[in-house]
């Protein structure tokens, strides 16, 4: 089904049409409410409750026909208040990123951070490397993190995707790039199709792309029919002047320095940080 496999973040459970589905509001609490109320199988406890079969759902996960839960004498607040003594998943949201040098992991960490302090279980997610270590060790690049390596097949699991973007040119890092083409299988099903994203970046120099890189990503974004959810002006860190610093409406971001050498400031941290938080705060809003 479009959206994954990730049951949190649909309404409805997974199935075809021809079964009916039942509204997750039900399936998450369906053996309390079955043992409270005395009902039999799934589709007939609902049947007993609804009044009727349990509804019809499209392909696309979304309600054709909501139930009025008012037969049997039990009103919609007796069943939300029992529904609600099964406890909710927190919205798990993967932070995807490449980082050469451990600047755009440094924004990811704070990323995390944020997306935790809105209640959200965050993953940090590096994407494969495409160069050999010969080519790395020449190039000064430090060993890599021990972050699980992102997986393409495995993002529609998540009710929401932050990208960590190394700039490059003005535009995405290659090996961000390559692993974005592995996921046409996803583009085929739509299975990111309205999953909320945000990005972030890190460029050598203030004039390096910042907002090129995320701007030219968008693409990507927009060919999965994700959400971008950016900044904005949402954050007086943005406006602050007092030194060089990366970031924008678009995202988060660290300057590296032409050789790499410079480290993400506090402000580009509170700025990641505070990223990560807004956009959980947006995921929860969208999955509910």
């Amino acid at each position: 089904a479009a959206g994954g496999s990730d049951a949190s973040r649909r309404f409805w459970k997974d199935g075809d049409l021809a079964r009916g589905a039942l509204p997750l509001m039900f399936t998450r609490s369906a053996s309390a409410l079955r043992g409270a109320l005395g009902l039999g199988g799934t589709a007939n406890w609902y049947t007993k409750i609804a009044g009727r079969a349990p509804p019809l759902r499209h392909a696309n996960g979304l309600c054709l026909a909501a139930p009025k839960l008012t037969s049997m004498g039990i009103n919609n607040h007796e069943c939300r208040r029992l529904l609600s003594t099964t406890p909710t998943s927190k919205p798990k949201v993967a932070v995807v990123y490449y980082s050469m040098y451990g600047h755009v992991r440094t924004l990811a960490v704070e990323e995390k951070k944020g997306l935790e302090a809105a209640g959200c279980e965050a993953i940090l997610l590096q994407v494969p490397e495409t160069l050999t270590e010969d080519i790395l060790t020449k190039m000064g690049a430090p060993p890599k993190a021990d972050d699980l390596i992102a997986n393409p097949f495995e993002l529609a699991d998540y009710d929401g995707i932050l990208f960590g973007v190394p700039t490059r040119f003005g535009m995405a890092a290659a090996q961000m790039k390559a692993f974005l083409d592995a996921t046409g299988s996803l583009w085929q099903k739509g299975a990111l199709y309205g999953k909320p994203a945000g990005i972030f970046f890190s460029t050598a120099t203030l004039g390096g792309g910042q907002e090129t890189t995320a701007l030219t990503f968008l693409t990507q974004l927009s060919h999965h029919g994700m959400i971008y959810v950016p900044i904005g002006p949402s954050s007086p860190l943005i406006f602050d002047l007092t030194e060089p610093h990366g970031g924008s409406a678009y995202g988060a971001g660290t300057l590296a320095g032409p050789d790499g050498s410079r480290v993400p400031l506090e402000l580009e941290c509170k700025l990641a940080a505070h990223q990560g938080e807004q956009f959980g705060m947006i995921v929860k809003k969208l999955i509910k």
